[in-house]
């Protein structure tokens, strides 16, 4: 898989490894953990946007 530039969020501390990292691809959004940053896993950016609203909803 030929990832993009990896984010991490602004809430990441600085050259941590205890963060998900995400990076656009030519498919869609790719993530992985930047502890493990050889297992990337891939999804659309309409399932991120729901699992990341459920959170957002379940922490309220």
């Amino acid at each position: 898989m030929t990832e993009g530039k990896w984010q991490r969020s602004s809430f990441s501390p600085d050259g941590g490894n205890n963060c998900v990292e995400v990076a656009a691809t030519a498919h869609g959004i790719a993530l992985r953990e930047s502890d493990s940053p050889a297992e990337v896993i891939a999804t659309d950016q309409g399932a991120l946007r729901a699992l990341i609203c459920e959170l957002r909803a379940q922490g309220s």
